[in-house]
Order: C-alpha cells, then structure tokens, then sequence
C-alpha cells in the first residue's frame, strides 16, 4: 500500500493512493498514519481490505492539496553515517567497522514539496536522497538480519539536508549541522514492506536545479536494512513509528571539488527512489 497524509501541516489526514492513482481518504478507517496505527494488525487488515476494493473510500481532489509527510507523531529519527561504499570514498573517509549513528529531531520533517530553509550564517548547506525504514514493531536485542527487516513496517524517501560547517567544523557532534529547521523532508508516500521485497535492490536520484547530482543504489549500501534495525536494536529500543535514514550514496557537494557547489535560496532540488515517489523542494534562507 502507499499511505499518505494529506491538507495543511499540523492538520493532515490519513489517505491512501490505489493502485489506479486515484488519491482516497482514510480519515473514516483510521485516525492517522502513526506508530499506533502501524503496531495495530486488525487496524492495517481494515486498511488493506479497503484497498482492495477503493471504491468504498471517498475520492480526493489532489488538486492544490498539499502532501504532508506520510507519518505522523513519529518518534525518533535514527541515521546512518557513511554507509554507501562510493559515499565513503567521494569524502575520503574509511569504510567503517560498524555504523556511524546520529540523530534528527522529529520536528525537522516536513512534506515533500515543502520549503527548506537555508539556515543563517550557512555557506555548506548540502543535499543527500536517503531511503527512510519505519518501523512497525518493537525491536530489542535481535539476533538476525532477518529478524530485522521483519520489525519494518514500511519505507519512505527521506532528504537528509545537512550543513556541512556546523556538522564537521563547529565541533562536537554531528548533529548541529542535521538538525536545522525543515532539514528532514520526508515522504510522499509510506510504501509498506509488502510492495518493496528487496530494499537493496532500489535505484534512487537527485537534482539541483534539473542538473543530475546523485544517481545511486541502495546495493551500495555497507550496512544493508535488515543488519542496521539489528544492530540498532542492542543499543536503543526501537518502537513503531520510529524512523531509520539510511545513508546516502556519493554525489553531495561536499565531495565535489572546489568550489564546492553548496545550496543556497532560490536553488530547487528534486529527489525520488524508484517506487518511493519523488520529491521537490524550493529553498529560501531562513
């Protein structure tokens, strides 16, 4: 299924896009797509009867509404550091021996067309397409891979917007340069796991300003999906509704030679995973 969350931030409602494209509300099934809705199978079961047979769910005029990010109330945001092998070797960092974790604060999503802003006093704000894993069960100290990737609910499009001075230069963690407002565009669609049988196997890009930047795979990926909700699990609980960003694969700014060409206002980017939906965001300064 490809939920959605639709209508003004902070007022959104729960819809569902069939498999004829045709936008359907789900605000009469379900309150929301959240965690809770996520962790309740007998709630998902009413979900995916009514999109077996879509007539029975109101159309929606997609016309000038705006799509909000496709989960709601989410409860962490956990990423992954350098995990693309052509990544690593674009910044000259090595490959390394476990994943590097750091996080994003859930109020740095917004929806994928949404504006992001260019923080004050940024010079390296950079652009990075991200496979985002929502995760449908509480996850504690598991054993397998596999086990992993039984715990995700879903997966989404994330754009990991990071400022590479407060990030790298400022000292500290990495997180000052990740958690800059509107840094975390998110969706449009949460693609349930059914409908993605193999994670590792997605193409995915990105634009600046029409100009190609980033065209990689999730096969580049160091630490694949299933061994990264593993790994995580013995260091945090993860509970549905809980967010993992992948990584990115090489193609950034700030890999490129001089003159590194960060972001500024004015400039559009546009992202997608195959079969995640695409992405397209105007930046202002803030």
């Amino acid at each position: 299924m490809k939920l959605l969350r639709v209508g003004p931030a902070g007022s959104e409602r729960p819809a569902l896009l069939d498999r004829n494209g045709t936008l359907r509300d789900l605000s009469g099934l379900v309150p929301d797509i959240d965690g809770e809705l996520l962790a309740d199978a007998s709630a998902l079961t009413r979900v995916r009867e009514a999109a077996q047979t879509p007539d029975v769910l109101p159309p929606l005029d997609a016309n000038g509404l705006r799509v909000g990010p496709p989960l709601g109330r989410i409860g962490k945001i956990v990423c992954i550091g350098l995990n693309y092998h052509d990544h690593a070797a674009e910044t000259g960092a090595a490959i390394p021996d476990e994943p590097i974790l750091f996080f994003k604060a859930p109020d740095t999503v917004v929806g994928p067309e949404d504006t992001v802003l260019v923080p004050r006093r940024s010079r390296k704000t950079d652009w990075e397409v991200e496979l985002a894993v929502v995760i449908g069960r509480t996850a504690r100290y598991l054993d397998t891979a596999e086990e992993g990737l039984a715990h995700v609910a879903g997966y989404a499009t994330s754009h990991d917007v990071s400022e590479r001075e407060f990030q790298i230069e400022r000292g500290g963690t990495w997180d000052k340069g990740k958690n800059c407002e509107t840094f975390n565009p998110l969706g449009p669609w949460l693609v349930t796991a059914d409908e993605v049988p193999d994670p590792q196997a997605l193409p995915m890009r990105l634009w600046v300003n029409g100009e190609l930047k980033q065209d990689g795979t999730t096969a580049q990926q160091i630490f694949p999906v299933g061994e990264v909700v593993r790994y995580l699990s013995h260091f945090m609980t993860l509970y549905p509704g809980d967010v993992i960003n992948t990584g990115t694969p090489a193609g950034v700014a700030m890999g490129r030679t001089e003159p590194k060409p960060y972001l500024r206002a004015g400039d559009v980017v546009e992202l997608e995973i195959e079969g995640l939906g695409r992405q397209r965001q105007e930046l202002e300064n803030a």
